[in-house]
């Protein structure tokens, strides 16, 4: 599938993580492969239909790899792909900025 991207390189991971949940699977799957509720229970608050929705979505544009056991009920896991890991640094930056800002908001407040 070709996908149309940006001629921003921000604009086009924002297209590829730009959403939420996106976000958050990608930090769960860093870790390694996760089955489907696992994910769910993970994550929190999202609903299974947002959640597959988000899981299909970035398996098409190469972030994430699916495997269906044939079993009785079907088992399903995801893991990221090579493309999907190379997101790392991506959110390490985010979570030590994320961290920081709390930090001096708590000083802001406390101060």
């Amino acid at each position: 599938m070709q996908i149309n991207l940006p001629a921003c390189p921000v604009e086009t991971t924002l297209m590829l993580i730009g959403d939420k949940w996106k976000v958050l699977i990608l930090r769960d799957l860093m870790d390694g492969t996760k089955r489907f509720g696992e994910l769910r229970r993970s994550i929190g608050t999202v609903s299974q239909k947002v959640l597959t929705a988000q899981l299909r979505d970035m398996e098409q544009k190469g972030l994430v790899n699916r495997k269906v056991y044939a079993e009785v009920p079907p088992r399903v896991e995801y893991t990221l792909t090579e493309t999907g890991y190379s997101l790392k640094t991506i959110l390490d930056a985010m979570k030590d900025w994320g961290e920081d800002y709390k930090n001096k908001e708590r000083e802001r407040h406390n101060g």
